[in-house]
C-alpha cells in the first residue's frame, strides 16, 4: 500500500522547531510529498484545523499551553477525517493509555521516527472510507457510536426519524459495515468517539 501522488498536509503540534525539522526530514526520507505547518498554541491549532485542513496531525503529548488530549477534542469536532499520532520524546504508560483512549491513532517516540511512516499509512488506510461520508453522516455516525437512540439523534440534529434511519443505512452501505455494532466499533477505532477511561 503506497501513498497517493498528491501532497499530504501535516499539522505539527510541536513547540521545538528542531524536532519539527527532524519529523519533516523523516517524512520526506520515507518518500512522502508533504506540506507542513507547525503550531504550538490552542488558538493557532484551532485556526490551522479550520484553514490548513490537515490530512494528518502529529502532536507532542504535552506542550506548555496545550496537550494531545485537548487537541483530539478539537480535531474530533472540526476534522474527524484526520488522524492524530502522538510523537513524543518520552511518554509514561498512563499518559499513553489516556491518549489512545481519547482517540490518538498511535504513539511514536522521537528516537524511533522510522516507525512514523507505517503508523501514518495505517491511520490513513483505516480512515479512507470515512472520506466517502458527508459531514451530516459523520455526525450521525458519532451519535450512533455514543449510543443515542434514533429518536434522540433526530431531535439533536433537528431531523426526522426517517431521515436518521436513511443516514444510518447510507453509512452501512458506504462503509461496507452490516450492523450498528460494526458502526460503533469503526467509530471507536478511528477515534471519532473517545472510549471510557
Amino acid at each position: 500500500m503506497g501513498y497517493p501522488p498528491q501532497t499530504l498536509r501535516f499539522l505539527l503540534l510541536e513547540d521545538d522547531p528542531a524536532d519539527s525539522e527532524l519529523i519533516e526530514e523523516q517524512l520526506r526520507r520515507a518518500g512522502m510529498k508533504v506540506t507542513t505547518l507547525r503550531v504550538d498554541t490552542p488558538r493557532a491549532f484551532t485556526s490551522a484545523i479550520r484553514e490548513f485542513l490537515p490530512d494528518v496531525v502529529l502532536s507532542d503529548h504535552s506542550l506548555a499551553q496545550f496537550n494531545a488530549r485537548a487537541a483530539l477534542e478539537v480535531l474530533r469536532a472540526m476534522r474527524p477525517v484526520a488522524p492524530l499520532i502522538v510523537v513524543s520524546g518520552t511518554i509514561d504508560a498512563q499518559t499513553a493509555v489516556t491518549c489512545l483512549r481519547a482517540g490518538a491513532e498511535n504513539i511514536v517516540l522521537k528516537q524511533q521516527l522510522s516507525r512514523l511512516y507505517s503508523a501514518i499509512e495505517v491511520a490513513l488506510s483505516v480512515r479512507r472510507q470515512l472520506r466517502k461520508l458527508t459531514p451530516r453522516q459523520v455526525e450521525v455516525l458519532r451519535l450512533i457510536a455514543e449510543c443515542y437512540p434514533t429518536g434522540e439523534i433526530a431531535r439533536r440534529l433537528k431531523l426526522s426519524v426517517k431521515t436518521v434511519e436513511s443516514h444510518r443505512s447510507a453509512l452501512m452501505t458506504r462503509l461496507d459495515i452490516r450492523s450498528v455494532a460494526g458502526l460503533v466499533r469503526y467509530a471507536v477505532r478511528i477515534g471519532l468517539v473517545a472510549t471510557n477511561p
